[in-house]
């Protein structure tokens, strides 16, 4: 399924330079590995503050195989896209977009499935070779792939683990790159992806 829908992923659109509001996506597991809570949350891209949120919480769709863990998550994440109130520009997904096996994570999926734009940004790599990233916020080494750029190893903070950015529908590398940055003010992760992984495992603690 990952192969037949891997030719609908738009790989020539840019994406929104100024997106307005961006989404962040996550989802947190029990520790028995039989419940799970999705998580989105809305953020002003300008201020970074979360203007909307919604969770969904169940039971995994698929089981635990890695590279397929869009099915595993997908419904879950389009349950919880489905309650927001605010419709977002930009989804950066806590996954990978075109950095797998397939050219075809969960960020692919997603933008493919809802039509928007989309990013991954991976605190620990799926599959690629990169030299070294120096050490200075803004530094970045192309992430390869059998002779294939799959997207980038950004350092997003002075002196921090990078985090492994690539694209996922409708944007860019450059673009995915600096917005990326622009949600990484502070912290290692972008902001959206802590407050929706802080909203994740807080849904998660409730329903236990």
């Amino acid at each position: 399924m990952q192969e037949a829908l891997r030719p609908l992923v738009d790989l020539v659109g840019p994406g929104p330079a100024t997106p307005v509001m961006v989404a962040g996506l996550d989802v947190a597991y029990a520790q028995s590995g039989d419940l799970l809570a999705a998580a989105v949350t809305v953020l002003d891209a300008r201020t970074l503050a979360v203007v909307d949120s919604a969770v969904s919480v169940g039971r995994p769709a698929f089981g635990y195989v890695p590279g397929l863990f869009a099915f595993r998550e997908l419904p879950a994440l389009l349950a919880a896209l489905d309650r927001l109130s605010t419709r977002p520009d930009l989804l950066v997904c806590d996954g990978h977009g075109l950095a797998h096996p397939r050219r075809f994570g969960l960020a692919c999926h997603l933008g493919v499935v809802t039509g928007l734009p989309a990013i991954g940004v991976g605190m620990t790599p799926l599959i690629g070779e990169w030299d070294p990233v120096q050490r200075g916020r803004g530094s970045w080494s192309p992430l390869r792939d059998g002779g294939d750029v799959v997207g980038r190893v950004v350092r997003t903070q002075d002196g921090v683990k990078p985090v492994f950015v690539s694209v996922g529908h409708r944007m860019s590398l450059d673009n995915a790159t600096t917005q990326v940055f622009a949600l990484a003010p502070r912290y290692r992760l972008p902001e959206t992806t802590r407050t929706a992984d802080r909203l994740c495992r807080e849904a998660l603690a409730r329903a236990r």
